[in-house]
């Protein structure tokens, strides 16, 4: 059964506190997971939350602070340990590239598994499945920094009232599917575009073009909220955004469900970034996330129709 969800592994910015780990994502998409920035304690965090290094297929550093990949020397020796079968793929920008080779081998371990690097230089498509297309896009901090996007393929949805009006049914739908034309009935007569689900993953930046191209229309956007909307100058300063931003890029994006995360040790209470989510004008699903929560990408609208 295909499951779409992300398993948060850790949230805290900088500091990890008493009760947030540093950064770490999980995004299982169908068969697939891809880890976003593995900070200090991931591996720890994939034990408690149920995730084994046989789920990992790609591996997304957003930027070379600590608090999102200070773990990824860990989580690739746990690969190599575990002896994963299939290609796991690490994406993470050209610019760290000797921050990644220190990581990868930061100390002695007996090598099994080959990890295919594939670093980001600039905005665009950065691979092509089946399944999904994966795009990074640059953003605003003081080292480089990319944000990735998911976006599903358009599919087609079949409407039976306009089979049925055909005469179409059993084999002839999959043929139909196949073919594209069944004698006079073409697939869009009795169909219609099914768009593709989209996932953003927008961490430690400021307000920029980046950040509105990734959130753009997104069925689940997880991004930071570093700092409340009264240290909005701190924000600026050290390159991150408010809760209250983070709502406002969301509510203009049309996002379905926002994930706010990565937030500064100095706010104890989440209740606040919630508040003022809200107070931006965000009406959507909304989830502040804490660590080892599972979030759901919200399922797909489902007309309703009538067919005369």
């Amino acid at each position: 059964m295909s499951v779409r969800e992300l398993v948060v592994l850790g949230t805290a910015s900088q500091v990890p506190t008493r009760h947030r780990n540093h950064n770490g994502y999980l995004l299982r998409w169908d068969g697939e997971g891809i880890l976003f920035d593995p900070g200090e304690g991931t591996q720890r965090q994939m034990v408690r939350a149920g995730v084994a290094a046989h789920d990992l297929n790609r591996i997304c550093v957003t930027h070379f602070h600590g608090d999102h990949s200070l773990g990824l020397a860990g989580v690739v020796q746990r690969i190599n340990l575990d002896q994963v079968p299939h290609e796991v793929t690490a994406h993470y920008p050209r610019s760290g590239q000797r921050f990644f080779d220190r990581l990868r081998y930061a100390t002695a371990y007996r090598e099994t598994v080959g990890i295919t690097e594939a670093p980001v230089a600039a905005d665009g498509i950065i691979a092509v499945t089946s399944s999904y297309t994966l795009e990074a896009r640059g953003l605003s901090h003081p080292v480089e920094s990319y944000g990735y996007r998911l976006i599903e393929p358009d599919g087609r949805r079949m409407l039976p009232g306009r089979l049925a009006a055909h005469g179409i049914k059993g084999p002839d739908v999959g043929r139909l599917q196949r073919e594209g034309r069944l004698g006079d009935v073409r697939l869009e007569d009795v169909s219609e575009v099914r768009r593709g689900q989209r996932f953003a993953f927008v961490m430690d930046t400021r307000l920029c073009d980046g950040v509105h191209a990734l959130a753009e229309d997104c069925d689940l956007l997880v991004i930071e909220s570093t700092f409340l909307d009264e240290d909005a100058e701190l924000a600026v300063e050290h390159g991150h955004l408010t809760a209250g931003q983070a709502a406002a890029v969301a509510r203009d994006a049309g996002v379905r469900h926002l994930v706010l995360t990565h937030f500064s040790q100095r706010y104890p209470e989440p209740e606040e970034f919630e508040r003022q989510a809200r107070a931006a004008g965000f009406e959507g699903e909304l989830t502040v996330a804490h660590d080892l929560q599972r979030v759901a990408v919200p399922k797909r609208h489902q007309k309703i129709r009538t067919m005369l």
